[in-house]
C-alpha cells in the first residue's frame, strides 16, 4: 500500500479522545471566554472535525490574537530552520483551553504584593525574589563514645561462592 501524507496522517492517537471520554462535548467547552491576549493551549479533539489544527500544532502554546462567534486566532511561534516564525492558526474552540502556564506567577505576584504591603506598615525591608535551594547547613559529629572505625574492602575469594 502507498504511503499516505495526509493532513491527518500519523494522528491515530493523538487525535483519539481518552479512555471514558468519549461522546458529545461539555457545554462549559462553549461557555469558556477568550479575550484578545489571552494565552492558550491549543489541544486538537477529535470529536470535532471542524477547525481542527495542524497535527504540529497540537501541543504548542500561544496568543489569541483574534476572536471570532465560534472560533479563535492564535499566534505560535514555529522553528523553521534556525529562526522563529510567527503562525497564525484558526482553531475552532473545541480545540484549545486556557494555559495555566502563568498562573503560579501571578499567585506569586499577588503574595509578594501582600508580603510588600505588610512590610512597608511594619517598616522593614523584606527580600521577595526567589532563592535557590542552599547547601545544608554544617552539622558536627562527635567521637565521645563513638569510636570511628575504618573500612575497608574484602578480599576477593573465589572459594567463598561455591
Amino acid at each position: 500500500m502507498p504511503h499516505s501524507f495526509g493532513y491527518r496522517a500519523r494522528t491515530r492517537y493523538m487525535f483519539a479522545r481518552n479512555f471514558r471520554e468519549h461522546g458529545p462535548l461539555h457545554l462549559s467547552t462553549y461557555l469558556k471566554t477568550y479575550k484578545v491576549g489571552d494565552i492558550v493551549d491549543i489541544k486538537g479533539n477529535g470529536a470535532v472535525q471542524k477547525g481542527l489544527p495542524h497535527k504540529f500544532y497540537h501541543g504548542k502554546t500561544g496568543i489569541v490574537y483574534n476572536v471570532t462567534k465560534s472560533a479563535v486566532g492564535v499566534i505560535v511561534h514555529k522553528r523553521v530552520g534556525n529562526r522563529y516564525m510567527e503562525k497564525r492558526v484558526n482553531v475552532r474552540i473545541e480545540h484549545v483551553n486556557h494555559s495555566k502556564c502563568r498562573d503560579d506567577f501571578l499567585r506569586r505576584v499577588k503574595e509578594n504584593a501582600a508580603a510588600a504591603k505588610a512590610a512597608r506598615a511594619k517598616g522593614e525591608s523584606i527580600q521577595l525574589k526567589r532563592q535557590p535551594a542552599q547547601p545544608r547547613e554544617a552539622r558536627l559529629v562527635s567521637t565521645e563514645d563513638n569510636v570511628p572505625t575504618t573500612i575497608t574492602a574484602i578480599p576477593y575469594d573465589s572459594n567463598s561462592y561455591l
